[in-house]
């Protein structure tokens, strides 16, 4: 395999339906559990205008240090109840010992969530996801998210999905070791990866070719976040080892004050970005759409990925 990318078109001059020959790539989207009833109704509006999408999965983050457990299980268990969407409930090994955490995973099987999400976890200083620095395993709990795959597996047939890093997690000791984690996770029992956010496609590549060429072949699912506030995202992507391309910044230069615009660069940016991957050959992207939709929805319409049309009625 070529790792290398084809340059990057404009999003005017690609044709969705030659670009996607094979039919519309398959997508996931991932929420955070809401804080506050003006954010839980955001929350809810989201996965509402999300839901003809027909994702793969929607996946609910787990708060660092174990903060957000509670509205957790409750946003997944709402999910498989009201709608027609398949949940997954992240899982992570941080404050919890594991009959503690075995049981709140026997409580998703019960209640018909058959994914998981599993994650190492760090305390509440880590971002999106758990990337900080620190860490150090609960007394009597899972240490290390293979343990936590291999323990899930032992409860129930559940579908687990674990973290993936194409620039290396921050803690890993070197990129052979990020990728002998990652192995010893499948190795436990995930079926697939998804990535940590990126936005060098070349990156995505390599990173690929390192993961194939370790005889890894489950599914590699790139993680996509659309940028809004660029000075967020540095803070961000510094706390979780994510590189910015010298480009990008100038695409957001003079538009603090016009979010309009913004979530326009945005959405061009990241479909973007989905098509140059998908010229790669990658059929799926997991987008972390903090609990919005607008700009989700715009990205999979130019991907292709829309609702089903209304059947017409005979006349």
């Amino acid at each position: 395999m070529n790792a290398s990318s084809p340059p990057a078109r404009g999003l005017l001059a690609a044709d969705p339906i030659s670009d996607f020959d094979a039919g519309p790539p398959r997508v996931s989207f991932e929420f955070f559990p809401p804080k506050t009833e003006e954010m839980e109704e955001r929350l809810w509006a989201s996965i509402k205008r999300l839901e003809p999408l027909r994702p793969r999965f929607v996946s609910v983050t787990y708060g660092a240090g174990g903060s957000t457990r509670e509205r957790t299980h409750a946003t997944v268990r709402r999910i498989r109840q009201e709608t027609a969407l398949e949940p997954a409930a992240h899982l992570t090994c941080v404050a919890a010992t594991r009959e503690e955490i075995d049981a709140v995973a026997r409580d998703y099987w019960e209640a018909g969530i058959r994914h998981i999400v599993a994650l190492r976890g760090d305390p509440p200083t880590g971002i999106l996801g758990g990337i900080g620095t620190g860490y150090q395993p609960h007394p009597g709990g899972y240490a290390y998210a293979a343990d936590l795959v291999a323990g899930l597996r032992k409860v129930g047939d559940f579908e687990i999905s674990v973290a993936a890093y194409p620039e290396t997690h921050p803690a890993a000791r070197s990129p052979g070791h990020d990728l002998d984690n990652l192995k010893a996770k499948l190795d436990a029992g995930a079926s697939r990866a998804i990535t940590q956010f990126f936005f060098d496609v070349d990156v995505f590549l390599r990173f690929r070719d390192r993961v194939r060429a370790a005889g890894i072949d489950v599914p590699l699912v790139p993680g996509i976040l659309p940028v809004t506030n660029f000075a967020q995202l540095k803070r961000m992507s510094a706390a979780c080892g994510a590189s910015i391309p010298a480009w990008m910044g100038g695409h957001f230069d003079g538009l603090d004050d016009d979010p309009d615009t913004r979530r326009l660069v945005a959405a061009s940016l990241a479909a973007e970005q989905c098509r140059r991957l998908h010229a790669n050959d990658v059929h799926e992207f997991h987008f972390y759409t903090l609990n919005r939709a607008d700009l989700i929805v715009a990205i999979c319409h130019l991907l292709g990925v829309r609702a089903p049309r209304p059947a017409a009625t005979a006349t």
